[in-house]
């Protein structure tokens, strides 16, 4: 089995994280389960962080193009899944849509495993400024009723990757905003950005107290095993009704996309 795992960041700009994402994929994939891992295409940031455009609805909606090129890709080259592994779930809708191989996204599938440990689900990740998209994804998903608090690491982006060689300050620190997030109502956490469960994952860290603490990158790889397999064997496909489900043909897709040189400056 082979599976895209596509990241909104630029992998090599961020080698420990890249390394540790790379160790961790291939420690909870199951035998015979190859992880490609893709990231955004150099230059896409004036820096390393992205999120200096991922709090902004025109930038971030531009990058969708990356991940609806990306799963075109997966499925023409005989992935058997792809992953888009970044919480805002950046262009699921629109890459569903386009690709019949299963297409699985980090913040719906982590939201909806954690359930299954406890209710409500607390989110604890870096970037505040994201919350307002999570929310918005919960209430189209209808999973807003069993996500709770939503709590900030006192940690910026360059901590967040310097602590993966010097990790004590960062786990002190999520475990405060956790317990924040606990005292909140929280009976289960879901990590927010890959960098921060990563992290957490290279250091065993499964509980806060007597709270689980999900491992969404490695959750959603194995969910996206399973409907790699549903899918091998019972070709099971998403909905095909309706506005964000209908599949158009791909030749007219490939026409639109021609007409604003998509494919051409992403693969240049």
């Amino acid at each position: 089995m082979k599976i895209w795992h596509q990241s909104f960041t630029v992998l090599d700009d961020v080698p420990h994280y890249r390394d540790a994402l790379e160790r961790h994929l291939r420690t909870v994939a199951a035998p015979g389960t190859e992880v490609h891992l893709h990231g955004m295409k150099p230059g896409t940031y004036p820096s390393d962080y992205p999120g200096t455009h991922i709090r902004y609805a025109y930038l971030s909606g531009l990058h969708k193009e990356q991940f609806v090129h990306a799963a075109l890709r997966a499925q023409d080259e005989g992935y058997d899944a792809f992953l888009i592994a970044t919480i805002p779930d950046t262009a699921y809708e629109e890459c569903r849509s386009v690709v019949d191989i299963p297409v699985l996204a980090y913040g719906h599938t982590s939201v909806l495993m954690a359930a299954t440990l406890g209710s409500p689900v607390g989110i604890v990740n870096f970037i505040g400024a994201l919350e307002p998209q999570l929310r918005r994804n919960l209430r189209s998903y209808g999973l807003d009723q069993i996500v709770g608090p939503i709590r900030q690491v006192a940690a910026e982006f360059t901590d967040v990757m310097a602590a993966y060689a010097q990790p004590e300050g960062l786990l002190d620190a999520f475990r405060v905003a956790a317990r924040e997030a606990i005292a909140a109502g929280a009976s289960v956490i879901v990590p927010g950005e890959g960098p921060l469960n990563v992290f957490l994952a290279d250091h065993g860290v499964s509980r806060v107290d007597d709270v689980p603490v999900l491992d969404s990158l490695g959750t959603l790889l194995q969910v996206a095993e399973l409907r790699a397999r549903q899918y091998r064997t019972t070709r099971l496909l998403p909905s095909r009704r309706g506005f964000d489900h209908e599949q158009p043909p791909r030749e007219l897709l490939d026409q639109a996309r021609a007409f604003y040189g998509i494919a051409t400056a992403l693969d240049a």
